[in-house]
């Protein structure tokens, strides 16, 4: 008998450790969940009219918050996370006065923070191009920023990092010269491979970047610049067919898109909501929009 209330005692605290145990309600910064019109996420709070707020990301039980803001002219990442029944004020955990530090996501397991930076990889020389990089989660925080290694950084720009469920990372380069492209790298052994380029589904001749991968890989939205664009660069989807293929990416439409420029696209790992950039402000709207365009 004792035995068995020590396991229950242990499966509890498993659930609590998970996050299973959080009301709805306090999740996602206690705001009220959005429709499928587009609403600016937790203005006044997160998203700020005298501030330029992208790249977000919450962890999987929806009680962390990770997002990037430009100050004065530099890349910070900043964290709120829920205590008890409140939200902490938002805090920077990553800046440098010399490097910027953006577009934060985590890892399926939650251990690294990845992001983007020019940072040198000495930590200490000049300013270089975008490269992804990551934190360690450890006892006493995080740890120091790591290069994510050559099979995914190169001499040219590599930037916005997205995962599928078994760790494959897609993310965006222009290495091939042809402006920017979208690329995954699967995880083996804990090791990154050879980057792929994806098909002409997806890539084209015009820019392609910031992009989030579903974790089973049943779709994907990126930012891209096309002539059916409605403005500087709009968000565009794209499914996998019952074969395994990428179907030819869409635009998103004007329920999302505008004149100006919509990037940094995320989906909560609940697939409930989906969050992206516009108008230097971070919107969400429910996924409900996603069954239209996939029709």
């Amino acid at each position: 008998m004792a035995k068995s209330k020590i396991l229950l005692f242990l499966f509890a605290l498993v659930m609590l450790s998970c996050g299973l145990h959080v009301d709805d309600k306090l999740k996602y910064l206690k705001q009220s969940p959005p429709s499928v019109k587009p609403e600016v996420f937790a203005p006044g709070l997160i998203s700020k009219d005298d501030e330029y707020e992208f790249g977000s990301v919450f962890n999987k039980a929806g009680t962390e918050f990770f997002y990037a803001v430009v100050i004065d002219g530099k890349e910070e990442i900043r964290h709120s996370k829920l205590e008890g029944e409140s939200w902490t004020a938002p805090k920077v955990i990553l800046s440098h006065e010399r490097y910027g530090y953006n577009d934060p996501f985590l890892s399926p397991d939650e251990k690294r923070l990845y992001f983007i930076s020019k940072r040198a990889l000495d930590g200490v020389g000049a300013i270089k191009d975008y490269d992804i990089w990551y934190v360690e989660k450890t006892a006493k925080g995080w740890s120091n920023p790591i290069n994510a290694g050559p099979n995914i950084n190169t001499e040219s720009e590599e930037y916005y990092i997205s995962f599928t469920a078994n760790g494959t990372m897609y993310f965006s380069s222009d290495k091939a010269g042809n402006n920017h492209d979208i690329y995954y790298s699967k995880m083996v052994n804990g090791k990154f491979q050879q980057a792929v380029a994806l098909g002409s589904a997806i890539n084209t001749p015009q820019y392609e970047a910031d992009v989030f991968v579903d974790p089973n890989e049943r779709y994907l939205i990126f930012c891209s610049t096309r002539r059916d664009g409605l403005g500087r660069g709009d968000l565009y989807i794209s499914f996998k067919d019952e074969n395994g293929n990428w179907t030819k990416a869409r635009n998103m439409g004007n329920e999302i898109n505008t004149a100006g420029h919509e990037l940094c696209p995320y989906v909560t790992s609940d697939g409930k909501y989906f969050f992206y950039t516009s108008n230097k402000d971070i919107y969400w709207v429910s996924t409900e929009i996603f069954a239209e365009l996939r029709e």
